[in-house]
């Protein structure tokens, strides 16, 4: 027999003829290694030559299901990105066995060990091996996993191989950051010092890496900021002053962001109420008020509304109103309307009701409105005698009780004064502005009355013809609405030339030669004219006529002045009673005001100046 490791033979000789021989095995056979054993079998005889025979034997080992399946590898690793599609191929597992037949077939199966959670998440294919994903991977609940897998063949006994897959489950940005508000302190005062925590804030990511670095920033950037504690924690921090009357609410938008691609992004809004303070005082819209109030006002009148806004809220914006003691123009809230007074200050004051109060002022001018109610006063002679009046309310005219008494010489021309009637009128204004008009007689009389400078003069030459005496009714009316009036009476006496000039003589000089003015007396004879008096009637008359000129001349430069001045010129002044003139006649008013205003302006009469009384305040004085 041929060498062999596994082979031996056994001879077993019967007679020199034959023999029975056996083969025998000494070692096992593996098929695996050694699938089929070819020996030669060699017989010789024992002659000379010896001659001899071959059989070559075959020896076929059948197999036996001594091999186990084996896998390539042990350990199998894997990495996959969360969020993956289910039937998404993981790995190929791949298992041999040396045997053959039904004992080398192979069927994979997850081991015993695996948990239900892996078999619900992976699944395999028993044949191929394919590992395919079954459920819906998430990073942040588990990143990864360890899968046994056993490869069983189908000999009998079964026999089996193990490995291991270890899968790793990528992170992928798919969280967006999460903003919570851990503590609030709201509302916030409005004087509450910067750096004042308003609120703690927790950022989280549930991603990893980049994909779970969290940036935070705060909109609008001001008055708040974020301060960073510790990784993940925020401060919402005061950055600057907080003024409530501006914004009295803030609405804060807390925004991150983390460092994926694309980055993802998230927000958390935060309402702050700011709450008030007592920081504002009121305040009026002007801090002067001017206000116009028509004299003889019923106690308890309104005379204007003042009104103080403070934007403070609840008591810090509720205002009480007061007048302040000693105001200013020296005219005090408490000490009411004086008399004869066209203008009054004081202050009036605003307290809120916050602790503590805060307060404003402002100052009340009110000024005076004339009313016409007051008549003319006619003003007494000036030789020293008195003669009354009367007055009416209305507009008709009513008789006068007091009598003038005048002297005219006979021949007389016309324009001669013969008397001046004077008035006065305690209003102002046009209230004041006095007319005269000759009441009785009626049509074309001897004499006239001046509108408004109350001079009695002749309207034609005297004649003997118009009697010994004429009696004048002259009315003195006012502006005012409804106009109010007085009268007077003069008796005028026609004389010859001589006894005119002896009784302006006997009067006290103070008129001129040719008329005298004076109340009435018993005695109507005078001193005869002698020719000193005549001399003197003629001086009188010249100043008389240089006067009017130089009026006239006046008015003529003022109403020039008014014609080419860019605007009305005003002349102001205090001081006592003013006296006025009224026309180029030299008629004179009298006023109590303190102050007065001389205003010429284009438009008014050529031949009368007309002066009214403005109603400004008293100019300031020494204390």
């Amino acid at each position: 027999l041929s060498p062999s490791e596994h082979f031996t033979l056994d001879h077993q000789g019967n007679n020199d003829q034959s023999a029975s021989l056996a083969l025998i095995l000494t070692n096992p056979l593996d098929r695996e290694t050694v699938p089929v054993h070819r020996l030669v079998l060699t017989a010789s005889d024992g002659g000379r030559p010896s001659l001899t025979g071959t059989m070559e034997l075959v020896i076929s080992v059948l197999d036996a299901n001594d091999n186990a399946p084996q896998f390539n590898q042990s350990v199998y690793n894997v990495k996959v990105l969360e969020g993956s599609e289910p039937g998404t191929l993981l790995i190929t597992v791949s298992a041999t066995d040396l045997d053959e037949g039904i004992n080398s077939e192979i069927v994979y199966l997850f081991s015993r060990h695996v948990t239900a959670e892996i078999k619900e998440m992976f699944s395999i294919d028993g044949n191929k091996g394919e590992i395919r994903l079954k459920g819906k991977l998430d990073y942040e609940e588990i990143d990864n996993y360890e899968i046994t897998v056993e490869a069983r063949d189908k000999g009998s006994p079964l026999l089996s191989g193990h490995c291991k897959v270890v899968l790793e489950v990528l992170d992928v940005n798919d969280n967006a950051p999460e903003v919570r508000v851990t503590s609030l302190s709201v509302p916030v005062s409005e004087d509450a010092a910067v750096g004042t925590v308003v609120a703690l804030l927790s950022v989280s990511d549930g991603d990893s890496g980049a994909n779970g670095r969290v940036r935070c920033a705060v909109w609008p950037a001001s008055p708040f900021g974020l301060v960073s504690r510790f990784a993940g924690s925020y401060s919402l921090v005061l950055r600057e002053a907080l003024d409530r009357e501006r914004v009295s609410e803030y609405e804060v938008e807390v925004r991150a962001e983390d460092g994926g691609s694309p980055p993802l992004r998230a927000t958390r809004g935060v309402r702050v109420p700011v709450s008030d303070v007592n920081d504002n005082a009121p305040s009026f819209p002007q801090a002067v008020y001017t206000v116009l109030a028509r004299e003889n006002n019923a106690a308890g009148a309104e005379l204007a509304r003042v009104w103080a806004r403070d934007p403070d809220e609840a008591g810090n914006g509720r205002v009480s109103y007061s007048l302040w003691e000693g105001g200013v123009g020296g005219a005090s809230a408490s000490a009411g309307w004086r008399a004869a007074s066209s203008y009054v200050s004081f202050e009036v004051r605003a307290v809120d009701a916050g602790d503590p109060p805060l307060c404003g002022n402002a100052t009340v001018q009110v000024f005076v409105v004339d009313e016409n109610d007051n008549a003319p006063a006619l003003l007494p002679s000036p030789v020293g005698g008195g003669w009354g009046g009367s007055s009416s309310e209305a507009s008709s005219v009513e008789a006068a009780s007091g009598s003038l008494w005048a002297w005219a010489s006979w021949g007389a021309p016309a324009g001669q004064v013969v008397a001046k009637i004077r008035a006065v009128d305690a209003d102002s204004g046009y209230n004041a502005w006095l007319r005269y008009e000759l009441w009785e007689p009626r049509g074309k009389g001897p004499f006239r009355v001046g509108l408004y400078s109350g001079e009695v003069t002749t309207s034609r030459a005297l004649e003997e013809a118009d009697g010994p005496r004429q009696r004048l009714v002259i009315v003195v009316r006012d502006h005012g609405e409804p106009s109010r009036s007085a009268t007077a009476t003069l008796s005028v006496s026609l004389v010859e030339g001589g006894e005119a000039a002896a009784a302006a003589a006997a009067s006290g000089g103070s008129l001129s030669s040719s008329s005298g003015l004076r109340p009435r007396s018993g005695a109507e004879g005078v001193a005869a004219a002698t020719s000193p008096g005549a001399s003197a009637t003629n001086v009188w008359l010249v100043v008389a006529i240089c006067a009017v000129s130089s009026v006239f001349l006046l008015s003529v430069v003022l109403y020039g002045a008014s014609r080419w001045a860019p605007r009305a010129a005003v002349l102001s002044g205090a001081g006592p009673a003013t006296l006025v003139c009224a026309s180029e006649v030299g008629s004179w008013s009298y006023s109590q005001r303190q102050s007065r205003s001389l205003c010429v302006a284009e438009g008014a009469g050529k031949s009368d100046l007309m002066v009214f009384s403005p109603n400004f305040p008293p100019p300031p004085g020494p204390a």
